[in-house]
């Protein structure tokens, strides 16, 4: 089993925890942590500073373009940051409850 972690970015809170209870309730991901970040990025040539929330997507590395397209679907962005990185680590226990808690 491939477990790798997504990273999205949302501009609220309400629409990151939208997006984690889909995940989870679909069983997509086995867990969807948010953190409140500050980016400073470039978009149509202009500066962008924006508080944003962070969601960290645990699953499976097969669950990656259904959860591609269920960010799409429920997110507001034109361009939502979809990343996968993969874990080359982590304990057992750990591995199981992800693939114990997705499709």
């Amino acid at each position: 089993m491939n477990i790798v972690l997504i990273q999205t970015t949302c501009s609220n809170k309400d629409e990151a925890k939208k997006i984690a209870k889909a995940l989870v309730e679909e069983k997509l991901a086995a867990c969807v942590q948010l953190s409140e970040i500050e980016s400073f990025y470039s978009w149509n040539n202009e500066f962008c500073c924006d508080n944003e929330t962070l969601l960290s997507i645990k699953t499976t590395k097969e669950n990656f373009e259904k959860i591609k397209s269920k960010i799409k679907e429920l997110h507001s962005y034109d361009l939502p940051e979809i990343i996968q990185l993969d874990i080359t680590n982590a304990s057992k226990e750990y591995l199981k409850f992800i693939g114990d808690n997705t499709i």
